[in-house]
């Protein structure tokens, strides 16, 4: 039997259904687990994607884009094969792709997580012969805190701030860590502020139902300065621009799974490091991978060979992690 998914120069290909999962190239057919820009790439002919992440795709490749949908669990035949999507807990509409054809089944994992979180659907195992997992944070050093203590951490670092008359900058992925972020926090330490790239997203969830606390955007140039203690939110791109300027005097801060390395902290020249990361760590994936059942794995978007814990490839930290 011809294998259900393959590995061509546009990505993933199902054959049976003549489509392609997460394409790095424009093509005819894209199912896109979710809305990152290293998933959803704007050209291809057609989309679908699970219902919730409709939005996040139009921001992203534009109103024009023709995007379909499919309910989280709903079924669709594309050709010859059978086709559903299942949330991946990564960000707001994201999903898993499940083909089936003749009994047997393949499912491919975009980026997940499997703690819970309240900004999107939680992580649904779904039983395959061949699961197509991601490998971001493939090593025993990666083990994440629970969520709540790392949040605890940033309301404890933002309150001390705050009582010493700074600012507190927290960077983050503008989509979906950022709003991850936002649901976490104390909202009554002080005002939060975000940037305009985190705006954006913070409308679309809100519009899903996402509850967050209200943000101020940070626009123009007004001043907020340190007496204010807020809280910023910003994506890692505006570290040392002149729009940190208004914010002084501020605390820094990165929140990622690579966080959990030796010296990123001192890479990233922050003055806090938050482990936060919305991909499984070593033990989810491993957790993940056996509650599939699946006898064939197949692993993306990882490490080769084994690293130390100090080398942390730069190309790697921009896996919106």
């Amino acid at each position: 039997m011809q294998e259900l998914i393959q590995l061509s120069a546009g990505g993933l290909y199902c054959p049976a259904g003549d489509f392609f999962i997460d394409p790095c190239r424009p093509v005819k057919r894209a199912i896109v687990t979710h809305g990152h820009s290293d998933h959803a790439r704007s050209g291809s002919e057609g989309y679908l994607c699970a219902a919730p992440g409709k939005p996040i795709l139009h921001e992203r490749l534009g109103a024009d884009a023709v995007i379909e949908t499919l309910a989280y669990g709903e079924k669709r035949k594309i050709h010859n094969a059978v086709v559903s999507l299942h949330p991946e807990g990564h960000i707001l509409g994201s999903s898993q792709v499940r083909i089936e054809r003749e009994g047997r089944v393949c499912v491919v994992s975009g980026d997940y997580k499997v703690e819970p979180d309240p900004t999107c659907a939680e992580f649904e195992a779904v039983s395959c012969h061949t699961f197509v997992t991601e490998s971001t944070f493939a090593l025993p050093i990666y083990q994440w805190k629970q969520p709540e203590k790392v949040f605890a951490e940033i309301n404890e670092w933002w309150a001390a701030n705050r009582g010493e008359g700074r600012n507190s900058l927290v960077m983050a992925y503008a989509l979906g860590k950022a709003q991850r972020i936002l649901a976490g926090v104390d909202e009554s330490t002080g005002p939060i502020y975000v940037h305009g790239a985190v705006k954006r997203f913070v409308e679309i969830y809100e519009a899903a139902g996402v509850k967050l606390p209200p943000v101020k955007y940070a626009e123009g140039r007004e001043k907020i300065p340190g007496s204010t203690g807020a809280l910023i939110v910003a994506p890692p791109s505006v570290f040392g621009s002149p729009w940190l300027r208004k914010f002084q005097p501020l605390s820094t801060a990165f929140a990622s799974g690579w966080m959990q390395v030796r010296g990123a902290k001192r890479r990233k020249a922050v003055d806090r490091g938050f482990v936060l990361s919305d991909h499984a760590d070593w033990t989810g994936l491993v957790r993940a991978v056996k509650a599939t059942g699946a006898e064939r794995v197949i692993a993306m978007h990882g490490f080769k060979d084994g690293r130390a814990e100090s080398e942390i490839p730069e190309r790697r930290e921009a896996r919106n992690d």
